[in-house]
């Protein structure tokens, strides 16, 4: 992992007290809030500060960080344990700001906008935060559309106006043809907004988990069917498992390994209510183990058969061209 001066990003000393690194993260967080900053590059610094000081104001994390030593910015290194799953995520910083803090920050700024005349500014709505979790869910559930409940831990005013997260569990209806990563918005139903300022969204993006019997491209559903050499040979007819319930299908004599039969429209559903289809690629499977009496029907049938799946190697067994 590349390292991180937390120090720096907050512009304090290694030495510094828990109110120096207090202070200085309110000041930033305030300048560089997205709602606010005017830096393109706003975004990104404030992510850089809210992990800084998710790690420096505990510490624990920050005993754990100032072991690793003094390395320069951007430098790759290995820390031991599991530091890189503890820290270097400034997403979830990000996702996981203390309200209360960012809250004394902006009404540290509005004082000060009072004191030179800037209280209009300091005054103006703000957009509340966006919040953003991944909800797994099961190719039946895409298949049929359905509703889930969706649990997060979100920030609120108590009756004092300071904030706390909150256990939210909220219903979301799955779609039918759901796919991978596709997003749904809850609007309104993410942080509290500021100085009256609106609420902020929240984003279940959801995860398709992966299924014993179906591979998943698109709409397109693909899936392996065992067969015995005799049924390849001679033909069947097999039951096979769909999203949709159970069909009956014929497999030709003489089917080949690998060979892929379609079910058509026993795929996922598409936005415009058709369906895509199914594809059964054929595996012949041979016992591991046989009894007997089988073993003296296959030596039979090695003696009387006159199949010879290698008879294209004659002439080069011959030393022929």
């Amino acid at each position: 992992m590349k390292y991180t001066d937390y120090y720096a990003a907050l512009g304090v000393d290694r030495n510094a007290t828990k109110a120096d690194i207090k202070q200085a993260y309110r000041k930033l967080a305030h300048k560089y809030h997205p709602d606010i900053s005017k830096d393109k590059e706003g975004e990104s610094k404030f992510k850089e500060i809210a992990e800084a000081y998710r790690i420096l104001k505990d510490d624990e994390k920050r005993a754990e960080y100032d072991q690793l030593g003094v390395h320069k910015a951007g430098e790759d290194f290995a820390p031991r344990g599991d530091f890189s799953q503890n820290f270097g995520d400034s997403e979830a910083a990000f996702a996981d700001v203390d309200m209360a803090d960012l809250m004394a920050a902006f009404a540290a700024a509005r004082q000060g906008g009072h004191r030179a005349g800037g209280h209009a500014q300091q005054q103006r709505p703000l957009h509340g935060q966006d919040f953003e979790i991944e909800e797994p869910i099961t190719l039946e559930q895409v298949y049929t559309g359905t509703e889930i409940d969706a649990s997060v831990s979100l920030p609120e005013h108590d009756e004092h106006g300071l904030v706390h997260r909150v256990p939210r569990t909220f219903r979301v209806k799955i779609p039918k043809g759901a796919e991978d990563g596709q997003r749904l918005r809850l609007p309104g139903k993410g942080g509290p907004g500021l100085h009256g300022g609106k609420q902020g969204d929240l984003y279940i993006v959801m995860r398709v988990l992966p299924h014993p019997l179906y591979r998943v491209d698109g709409k397109e559903l693909y899936m392996d069917l065992p067969l015995t050499p005799w049924e390849a040979v001679l033909g069947a007819s097999v039951k096979i498992p769909t999203l949709g319930g159970t069909v009956e299908m014929s497999v030709p004599a003489g089917t080949v390994n690998g060979r892929q039969l379609r079910l058509a429209k026993r795929g996922l559903p598409r936005a415009d209510g058709t369906m895509g289809n199914l594809h059964v690629v054929v595996r012949i499977e041979v016992p591991k183990e046989i009894a007997p009496q089988e073993r003296e029907l296959y030596q039979q049938l090695a003696a009387q058969a006159g199949f010879n799946p290698r008879g294209h190697f004659e002439k080069f067994l011959r030393g022929g061209a």
